[in-house]
């Protein structure tokens, strides 16, 4: 060992500066620890998400729009909340209806987070957030159809079921809002109604009975105007053939006189042959195939069958 503090190679006689070594560890330990906070300072804001900046448990800002962003790495950091719309399944439950059945409900919902903010302070998380929302759907659900008879709810002919859901989401909206929650609902689907399985029996044969007295009702109906037009139809067709009769009747008297005056117009212009068809005529009512005649010689009759008529 020198006098300046060098560790001398016995083979080589170089000495070994240990202080060299030494700052060049430090400045590559210093490298990597600048890495790190640099990397831990990023925040990567991605499409359909909220990243929430918190400094000892507080939250300080806000990133909503995509990109690179950057906090106080140690000190502070980021938690991520969903900016996309969401689908939360409510849970099934029964209610009582305007004539007092109990039907079970099952429904979902759409919503998305629209204050963050607001969201953290007065809902802490995203489940309790959907819970309180779950919590007033039900109770606007159970209040709506409270007012609804079993039938109107589940006949969509008689309760257009649209209007429904557009009041149980406008109203969640409105009590959501007033607390200040930051979410808001997109849409509400009941996506059925169904009896519990005590009831359903009895309730589907008391709908089966209605539902037959009704259609025998409607085959009463149907009869009862079958029967009336029948009869409408048979009236009618009296009607339009006695006035069809009285016509035709009408029409042969008029023909028959104006025959009857052709003829006598014709027969006055020879009387002569008047006399021999009125004779022929006879024949037809007089004589047929077994008729014996016996006839004076100097008869009409016999005079024309042996030719003597001059």
């Amino acid at each position: 060992m020198s006098e300046n503090g060098n560790v001398f190679d016995m083979k080589k006689k170089d000495p070994i500066n240990f202080k060299k070594y030494v700052k060049l560890g430090l400045v590559i330990v210093g490298i990597v620890v600048l890495l790190l906070l640099a990397l831990t300072s990023i925040v990567i804001v991605k499409e359909g998400e909220y990243k929430v900046i918190r400094q000892f448990g507080e939250v300080v800002r806000i990133e909503s729009e995509p990109g690179l962003k950057f906090k106080v790495p140690l000190l502070q950091e980021a938690t991520t909340l969903p900016k996309k719309k969401m689908v939360y399944d409510v849970e099934q439950k029964e209610i009582n209806t305007l004539d007092k059945k109990r039907i079970i409900i099952d429904n979902y919902a759409v919503w998305h987070v629209t204050e963050p903010e607001n969201m953290i302070r007065n809902a802490k998380t995203v489940l309790k957030a959907e819970a309180r929302m779950g919590e007033f759907i039900f109770s606007i659900i159970r209040s709506e159809l409270g007012q609804l008879n079993y039938e109107e709810i589940i006949n969509d002919e008689e309760h257009e079921r649209g209007d429904l859901h557009q009041r149980i989401k406008d109203r969640a909206n409105q009590l959501l809002e007033a607390n200040s929650y930051g979410i808001r609902v997109d849409d509400i689907r009941i996506k059925r109604t169904d009896l519990p399985e005590e009831n359903e029996q009895a309730v589907y044969n008391r709908m089966i009975s209605e539902r037959e007295s009704k259609a025998q009702q409607y085959l009463s109906q149907g009869e009862a105007e079958k029967n009336r037009i029948i009869a409408q139809t048979d009236r009618n067709v009296t009607e339009m053939l006695a006035k069809a009769n009285a016509d035709a009747a009408q029409i042969r008297a008029e023909g028959e006189q104006e025959a009857a005056k052709l003829y006598n117009e014709a027969f006055s212009q020879d009387t002569e042959f008047y006399q021999l068809y009125r004779t022929l005529e006879s024949y037809k009512t007089t004589v047929d195939g077994e008729t014996t005649i016996i006839l004076p010689q100097n008869s009409p009759y016999a005079e024309l069958l042996l030719g003597f008529y001059e």
